[in-house]
C-alpha cells in the first residue's frame, strides 16, 4: 500500500509494512504504529514522541516499531511527526513544500538494483553490516564509505548514499529509484529526483538492526535547515539498560 503523505512530506511516498548535508544531501512509507509503551515503563520526565502533527521544541523518548531499545531525539520549533516514525520540516521560503526529514521505519529488504528493482527486493540479515553491505552493492546509487560511530550506549555505522550519475529515473521500475523496503513486494523508501541524498546511521542493538536516516530533497535549500536536521539527528540516542 502506498501513501502520499501531506506536509513537510508532500510528494515523498512512505509505505512502511511503506541531509547527509551540503555535502551528500539528505522519503516514502504503510502507516505503521509506534509500539506502546509498557504499563510499567517509567519515562521520567521524557515525553512520548507525539505520532502526529506539529510538535513543540524539545526531548522526546520514541518507541520505535521493532526495536529492543528506545531512544530519545531533540527537535526545535517548527517540526511535524508522521506516523510516529518520521520528523520533517518545511522550507519557509517554499510554504507548503517538505524540505528535510529525519526517518527511522523499518528497511529490511534492500534492492539489488535501485532502478531495475521489480523482483530485486533481498531480505537484508539482521547485523548492521549486512545492510552496509547491501546499500553499498546495490546498482544506480552510490554509498560513501562506512565509518564507526557511537549512538549513546550502542555501535554503528554512518554513512551517506545518493543516486550515482545520471541515471534516468524516469527509465526505471516505476518511475523511481528503489532503495529498501519493508518487503518484498512493495517499495518504502525511493528517490523521484536526482536531487534526493541521506546520510544513513545502522546501529547495533545487541545483534538486532536499528536503521536511522536524515535526507534533503528539492533543493536549492536555506543551509540552515540542512544544519538544523543534522542537529535533530546527531541528537538521537539510545539509552541500554545498563
Amino acid at each position: 500500500m502506498a501513501i502520499a503523505l501531506i506536509g513537510f512530506l508532500s510528494g515523498c511516498q512512505y509505505e512502511p509494512d511503506n541531509v547527509s548535508l551540503p555535502s551528500a544531501s539528505f522519503p516514502t512509507t504503510e502507516a505503521r504504529t509506534v509500539s506502546p509503551l509498557p504499563e510499567d515503563a517509567d519515562t521520567g520526565t521524557v515525553p512520548l514522541l507525539p505520532e502526529n502533527g506539529d510538535i513543540d521544541a524539545g526531548t522526546y523518548l520514541v518507541l520505535a516499531t521493532g526495536y529492543t531499545a528506545p531512544f530519545e531525539i531533540t527537535v526545535p520549533d517548527g517540526w511535524s511527526s508522521e506516523s510516529g516514525e518520521v520528523l520533517g520540516k518545511n522550507d519557509p521560503d517554499h510554504p507548503g513544500e517538505g524540505a528535510v526529514y529525519v526517518a527511522w521505519w523499518p528497511a529490511d529488504y534492500v534492492s539489488t538494483d535501485a532502478c531495475e528493482w521489480v523482483g530485486a527486493l533481498v531480505k537484508v540479515d539482521p547485523s548492521p553490516m549486512s545492510f552496509v553491505d547491501a546499500m553499498a552493492a546495490q546498482k544506480s546509487t552510490v554509498s560513501t564509505p562506512a565509518v564507526k560511530v557511537m549512538v549513546g550506549d550502542y555501535s554503528g555505522f554512518e554513512f551517506d548514499h545518493s543516486v550515482e550519475g545520471d541515471v534516468d529515473i524516469t527509465a526505471c521500475d516505476g518511475d523511481k529509484l528503489c532503495i529498501h523496503a519493508s518487503s518484498a513486494y512493495q517499495c518504502s523508501r525511493w528517490y523521484s529526483t536526482q536531487n534526493e541524498h541521506e546520510t544513513y546511521r545502522v546501529v547495533d542493538l545487541n545483534g538486532q538492526r536499528a536503521v536511522i536516516w536524515v535526507a534533503q530533497y528539492r533543493p536549492p535549500i536555506n543551509p540552515e535547515l540542512t544544519r538544523e536536521a543534522r542537529a535533530v539527528f546527531d541528537s538521537i540516542v539510545f539509552t541500554s539498560d545498563k
